[in-house]
């Protein structure tokens, strides 16, 4: 009876969820150039975590946001007779933010790629790059073929041409959200080289004492300013603004003002880079979906092994613990259940660097390990307080000391009665562990976003994503609801 309501149930919430998206999004004006004259404002798209010197809050007064692209946006919007409104969206999701109709434009360090201009409407280049290579001082390596040859890890930004060059040569990439942190941990190293536009490489990586940039650039690029397929009028227009800025002088002035103006911005602007890629979800794709599974799946179950005795000990420190040890085991629980899961996993990865080598995966899983020992503590907790008082005046009575009490008569019954939300516990946990995306794991969600990106859909890669999410929950659920109900039975209650 389970098996046959189970795929039409789950079919239907997939279906569902299929339409909230649907009618959640919003509907994209045929004439952007019209809607941007009668609104009064170009609305650009972009990422203040990039940093200087794209978009960035401004030192003295956060409230304002400068930069070199910020400045670009500006004279763009005067020239069509208009004001620029900035837009905060998340870097790798400015492509389908500008295709929902959030922005009008977007602006943020984007190169011009082949697969780009497939999917959007890419304007003149404002500004030319090259890819520059960083080693860790001291290292061999002097090329990207180096460093394949070795089998290294080489950090890079999701969605980047860089990432696109690591990929098509076979090279172990590392996927970052933010321009610093490859730098730190190339430095930490934890990763064996970086490869970012120079602008980045630049202001982050090469001035650090334990980081080489080397001289070759890997290859060459272009920033452009994306728009909606079908927004030729409003193309045209920022085409024209764009030139005008350049005969005039302007663009130069901006770039030179953030310090940007080299021997690249003179030469005649490249065609947009060509990427060979497949986009048929195919038995390769689906495998690197597994292999995200496995590592969901691994990091889940290691950081619930620590949590699991960790917060034992927290929890009879609370209830049986003398006054420091009672004191120090709220603190830790207030603490961890009082801050944001990504907050810890950043100290833990990031700041904690350069006292604790870790590895992206080891840190995930002590991150999630220390949160969740603070909610298992509590679980733990109310079970030792559920056993009833009589329990421990019985083992007293016949000569059980107070460890004997604890190890042979509470933990058993306070486990069996913490087992089920205990098994509730770990599911969230297995949903929980998208979270270690940000700190370059490459677990089930961050494997759906990098396929959503290569197929230009995010309908197939999310449902195979929940598909598999739901095979690792569903049958840890029917284990819950099985031990719910076996504590019911035993303690004479119902489930």
């Amino acid at each position: 009876m389970l098996r046959s309501t189970l795929a039409p149930r789950f079919a239907c919430a997939l279906a569902l969820a299929l339409a909230l998206a649907l009618a959640a999004a919003r509907p994209v004006r045929a004439d952007t150039l019209a809607d941007v004259h009668a609104r009064g404002e170009l609305i650009w798209g972009g990422d203040k975590q990039g940093g200087e010197p794209y978009a960035f809050e401004d030192v003295a007064d956060p409230t304002r946001l400068i930069g070199f692209e910020v400045e670009i946006a500006d004279e763009l919007a005067r020239r069509l007779g208009v004001r620029a409104r900035f837009q905060q969206y998340a870097w790798s999701n400015l492509v389908p933010g500008l295709e929902r109709g959030d922005f009008d434009i977007a602006l943020n360090g984007l190169e011009a790629t082949s697969e780009r201009q497939e999917r959007v409407l890419l304007s003149r280049p404002y500004y030319s790059y090259g890819e520059v290579l960083a080693v860790k001082r001291g290292a061999p390596y002097r090329s990207l073929d180096d460093l394949a040859r070795a089998g290294k890890t080489v950090a890079t930004l999701n969605q980047s041409y860089a990432f696109d060059l690591l990929r098509d040569r076979g090279i172990r990439a590392a996927l970052y959200e933010g321009v610093e942190e490859p730098y730190l941990d190339l430095e930490n190293g934890k990763v064996d080289g970086v490869l970012l536009d120079d602008v980045i490489a630049t202001r982050y990586g090469c001035g650090r004492a334990g980081v080489t940039c080397l001289p070759d650039e890997v290859a060459r690029g272009t920033y452009v300013v994306l728009l909606r397929k079908g927004d030729v009028a409003l193309g045209a227009a920022l085409d024209a603004a764009l030139a005008g800025m350049v005969r005039d002088r302007t663009l130069e002035a901006i770039l030179r003002k953030w310090k940007l103006w080299d021997a690249r911005q003179e030469s005649a602007a490249p065609e947009p880079v060509h990427v060979v890629r497949s986009r048929a979800f195919g038995k390769q794709q689906l495998l690197l979906f597994a292999e995200g599974a496995l590592v969901t799946l691994e990091l889940s179950v290691f950081a619930f092994l620590l949590a699991v005795p960790l917060g034992f000990l927290l929890a009879i420190a609370r209830v049986f613990g003398r006054g420091p040890a009672r004191i120090a085991s709220a603190i830790y629980v207030e603490i961890f259940r009082g801050t944001p899961a990504l907050l810890q996993l950043y100290v833990i990865y990031f700041a904690l660097g350069p006292v604790l080598k870790l590895s992206a995966l080891s840190a995930a899983i002590l991150g999630l390990g220390l949160n969740y020992a603070a909610y298992e503590a509590e679980i733990y907790r109310g079970a030792l307080l559920a056993v009833p008082r009589g329990q421990t005046e019985a083992a007293h009575a016949v000569g059980m000391s107070g460890w004997q009490t604890l190890r042979h008569v509470l933990l058993p019954q306070a486990f069996r009665i913490a087992l089920p939300p205990m098994t509730n516990d770990f599911i969230a946990l297995l949903k929980d562990s998208s979270l270690v995306g940000v700190i370059a794991v490459v677990e089930l969600t961050k494997r759906m976003s990098i396929a959503a990106v290569d197929l230009r859909s995010w309908v197939l890669p999310g449902l195979v994503c929940a598909a598999f999410y739901f095979a690792m929950s569903f049958p840890l659920s029917r284990l819950a609801r099985m031990l719910e109900k076996r504590s019911a039975r035993l303690s004479g209650g119902r489930a």
